[in-house]
């Protein structure tokens, strides 16, 4: 079977050939998906929730509600260095009996996966807000640059017309 290298364009393109001359000439676009949806094959939804770990099949190692991160992830981190160094003792004493060690480092890591990823929300907040302050101290920078950049043509102007009214 032949393919073309370039698909030819979708079948409503016609509707869009007077976009530049009236852009209310055309269609408005579809309203945005609410809920769930189907993309080749598999389903999906706009809700961004992380499920909780217990949802998942995983017992949570911290309490519920509102927990303090930082304490919390210092205490997981902990418990999986003490969690890593007991396994390395089972492993030289009792080789065989190694799986529960590494479940409960599983758990751990599973836990503290968690915490990180109900912490991105806040994340991607930070980096937006730094963001936009990094835009506005640039574009301050710019218009000082600007304002200095006309007084000296401003300057320069004088200077020449002086210099032309004096001869």
């Amino acid at each position: 079977m032949a393919t073309a290298t370039y698909p030819p364009p979708p079948p409503y393109y016609p509707l869009y050939k007077n976009y530049s001359d009236d852009p209310d000439s055309c269609p408005a676009p579809p309203p945005p998906i609410q809920g769930p949806y189907f993309l080749y094959g598999a389903s999906y939804t706009t809700d961004d929730v992380l499920p909780g770990l217990e949802e998942q099949g995983v017992r949570q190692l911290y309490p519920k509600g509102d927990i303090d991160f930082k304490k919390e992830l210092r205490s997981l981190n902990r418990e999986l260095q003490l969690n890593i160094l007991e396994l390395a003792d089972v492993l030289v004493e009792r080789p065989s009996q190694y799986a529960r060690r590494v479940e409960d480092i599983s758990l751990i890591f599973k836990n503290v996966y968690h915490l990180l990823n109900s912490l991105r929300p806040h994340q991607a907040r930070a980096t937006l807000i730094h963001i936009l302050e990094l835009q506005i101290q640039r574009r301050k920078q710019a218009v000082e640059d600007i304002k200095r950049r006309r007084e000296e043509a401003q300057r320069l102007l004088t200077e020449a017309l002086g210099t032309l009214d004096g001869q």
